[in-house]
């Protein structure tokens, strides 16, 4: 298993809107071969920042994914709200957990 953590910072005044997109993009995502779970979290400090967080089968899952009209369909929904590059890494599962 591989979870995806995307921050994502958004426009100033265009949260809704990156909601609205990001909730009409949930299908591509429960679509995705090897995805278990997706959730996207607002941050309470800095409200035009966001965490998405997607598990997946594994690396290559996420990376196949990237390849696909789903995800294609996910960045024409959310995209244009992005104020920069979302910053992506996967984390990896130590054992260590309650």
């Amino acid at each position: 298993m591989a979870t995806e953590i995307a921050r994502i910072e958004v426009r100033a005044g265009s949260e809704a809107a990156f909601e609205a997109g990001a909730r009409r993009a949930v299908p591509e995502f429960r679509a995705a071969t090897g995805c278990s779970a997706m959730r996207l979290l607002r941050s309470h400090e800095a409200p035009a920042c966001y965490w998405l967080i997607v598990e997946w089968a594994d690396v290559a899952a996420h990376e196949a994914f990237r390849e696909t009209a789903g995800f294609a369909r996910w960045r024409e929904l959310v995209g244009d709200f992005f104020a920069s590059k979302p910053v992506v890494e996967h984390g990896l599962p130590i054992g260590i957990s309650i």
